[in-house]
């Protein structure tokens, strides 16, 4: 049986976390006590500032914007190796050639996985870039975006301390999610959500940069990637973490259940893995973990996020169980805790990582997710 949890989805602001979202956009009150009613607030979100460049012509020579750049998102098909990217800086100064690896392929359900290649770059303020594009590479499209200094608008958002188990989270509006991006011009949704029972958790890493100082804009980096270039309609993750350790939302699921649920307890489906999306809980952590280890508060919340997670649906984190698409049939033998590449040929969530994970399901377990019937 599931527990039972008796606060809304829509306000899970509370403690460190929700103090951490109120000040990222200039909320200045306390987040609320656990008794206390529902208030509704106003926090300025900014919308992201976007310029894209199509098709390899396109870039033969460098790319400026009229906006400092904060992020750069490339994505293209053909090669997956060989992209490079360097920055310009105001004076024209370039800086070194940065390498492009697509370490984490997803996608919609009914798209090939890794088709098309996809990575967000830091670009710290830069005035341009430029790319260096090997043979073979086709279809290639670039955004410089800003997700800190655009214009901004006005939302309400509810402030209630309300939690997955014992897990904080940082709702959408606490990170600064423009919800207009999830729809296309004539108001409809891109992508509706649709709901079915968990049935595996599913780790990732990013594939970003380790050290980020602005985990909130880099999240709102992904989201405008994830919706609008990749025309996936919202960001692919069910769950972020950051080397804080602050818990974020991901995927939009409506405003009557948990984050990533409905008020059924249902998962909504979201984009981390392709052909496998329906019913698989995808949680990535910002960075990348090839080479490199998380920090210790970002596997703290991993641990505690996938323990509240099991305990609410019934699973036992050390089991392997068979995953059933409830959409194709598609089936796939799993632990009920995998990693990314244990579903497709990606080297997500990193080495590292995933040499970590039967250590994690047995932290998981002794946290308390265990199976509940």
């Amino acid at each position: 049986m599931r527990q039972s949890f008796a606060a809304s989805r829509r306000a899970v602001l509370q403690g460190a976390a929700g103090v951490a979202a109120a000040s990222a956009l200039g909320v200045t009150s306390a987040a609320a006590p656990a008794a206390a009613a529902p208030r509704s607030r106003t926090v300025r979100i900014p919308r992201t500032v976007a310029h894209s460049v199509t098709g390899p012509g396109a870039h033969l020579a460098p790319v400026r914007t009229r906006f400092p750049i904060g992020h750069v998102g490339v994505s293209w098909t053909g090669t997956p190796r060989g992209v490079a990217l360097r920055l310009i800086a105001e004076d024209g100064t370039r800086g070194a050639w940065t390498s492009l690896r697509p370490l984490c392929t997803a996608g919609a359900d009914g798209t090939e996985a890794g088709a098309r290649a996809s990575v967000l770059l830091p670009a710290g303020g830069a005035a341009g870039y430029e790319l260096r594009l090997p043979h073979g590479v086709k279809d290639v499209r670039s955004t410089a975006l800003d997700t800190v200094d655009g214009p901004s608008i006005e939302v309400a958002a509810t402030a209630r301390t309300a939690t997955i188990g014992d897990v904080e989270v940082i709702t959408r509006a606490g990170w600064g999610a423009d919800e207009s991006l999830r729809f296309k011009e004539d108001g409809t949704e891109n992508s509706p959500q649709t709901y079915y029972p968990a049935q595996t958790l599913t780790v990732h890493h990013t594939a970003g940069a380790n050290g980020d100082p602005d985990p909130a804009a880099t999240i709102r980096g992904y989201y405008y990637l994830h919706a609008i270039e990749n025309d996936w309609g919202d960001i692919g993750y069910h769950f972020l973490i950051d080397e804080a350790g602050l818990v974020y939302e991901g995927r939009y699921s409506g405003t009557d259940g948990i984050p990533a649920h409905d008020a059924d307890g249902d998962m909504v489906t979201a984009f981390h893995t392709s052909g496998y999306n329906s019913g698989n809980i995808g949680i990535a952590l910002l960075g990348t973990f090839t080479e490199q280890a998380e920090t210790s508060a970002a596997r703290a919340s991993l641990t505690a996020l996938l323990a509240a997670l099991s305990d609410y649906h019934g699973f036992d984190p050390q089991a392997a169980v068979t995953f059933v698409n409830p959409v194709n049939g598609v089936t796939k033998d799993v632990h009920t805790i995998s990693g990314h590449q244990d579903w497709l040929a990606t080297e997500c969530p990193g080495a590292v990582l995933y040499d970590q994970l039967p250590a994690l399901r047995a932290d998981v377990a002794a946290a308390g997710g265990t199976a509940r019937r």
